[in-house]
């Protein structure tokens, strides 16, 4: 559905085209189509999932977390470990945070950040990528390979970051939560 420049565009709950993996499920809200300034998505994250610290030098995200928990980041560590950034600390002493209902989290274009719900309850959030429509085409592209059957293509994925301006910095993971 295409808005016109005198009509806004109003998607009801539950509405919107919906991408589900085993890592999480996808909700397009608004999309490129729709909005210039930026595509939004409603994300179901399961227990057990962390994107892994990541960068991009040209997308502006935010996130606002619905429901559940989520630990976070969102700061240039002093020193950036490759396996894990649950331990990591800006030179301001900065820190990871459990972010619950309510919180926003804006990460501007440069910045290293990281979710993961180590919960054993799904969390939902609400994100925003600037400009779109690279985030749909990543997670459209992401979840094709993904169906595609058997373990996933890491090689695939990775040349699908470097195209969508994603600097995986630590891996993503998806394995049942330690609580």
């Amino acid at each position: 559905m295409t808005a016109h420049a005198s009509e806004g565009l109003l998607v009801p709950t539950g509405h919107g085209r919906t991408l589900k993996a085993p890592a999480h499920q996808v909700t397009f809200k608004v999309t490129g189509e729709h909005a210039r300034a930026a595509s939004s998505f409603e994300v179901v994250v399961p227990p057990g999932f962390d994107v892994g610290a990541h960068v991009h030098t040209k997308s502006e995200e935010l996130f606002y977390v619905l429901d559940g928990e989520l630990e976070v980041l969102a700061f240039e560590p002093r020193v950036r470990t490759k396996d894990d950034w649950r331990h990591w600390e800006s030179p301001t002493g900065l820190r990871t945070v459990q972010a619950t209902r309510g919180t926003v989290i804006v990460v501007p274009p440069g910045c290293p950040h990281a979710f993961a719900n180590r919960s054993g309850e799904p969390a939902t959030m609400f994100f925003q990528a600037s400009p779109p429509p690279d985030h749909e085409r990543y997670f459209e592209e992401l979840l094709e390979i993904l169906e595609s059957g058997g373990p996933p293509d890491h090689a695939a994925i990775a040349a699908l970051r470097a195209r969508y301006d994603i600097e995986q910095l630590t891996p993503m993971r998806h394995a049942a939560p330690v609580v």
